[in-house]
């Protein structure tokens, strides 16, 4: 199984994010929350399903740096996304608009 730990966010305080490319994920090192997502348009589009973060790890953050982890690694491997989750798409991208400029647009379709 390729695992790669990744900084979320760059900061020495921030949890360690892995990516578990067999699962299709992004997690914490304990494995209890996670961002997980398919590829899809012959492996040029991240489709973000759903992040999750168990009742003992809320309030810390973890979601956010799951979604940072996971922009991160899309945008390093020239990928477009689309934020299914909820979470990605309600609260996540309006608190960091930055990362609208990798969001999947249907008039980029022919050029997938």
């Amino acid at each position: 199984m390729k695992k790669k730990e990744m900084a979320a966010g760059g900061s020495n305080l921030a949890p360690k994010i892995v990516w578990n490319e067999k699962a299709c994920q992004f997690e914490t090192e304990d494995a209890k929350a996670f961002l997980q997502y398919e590829l899809k348009k012959k492996g040029k589009v991240m489709d973000m399903l759903h992040t999750y973060v168990p009742a003992s790890k809320r309030g810390q953050g973890l979601a956010s740096h799951l979604c940072v982890a996971a922009f991160n690694h899309a945008k390093e491997h020239s990928l477009a996304v689309i934020p299914t989750c909820s979470y990605i798409s309600d609260t996540f991208l309006p608190r960091n608009p930055s990362w609208n400029s990798l969001l999947y647009n249907d008039d980029l379709k022919s050029c997938m």
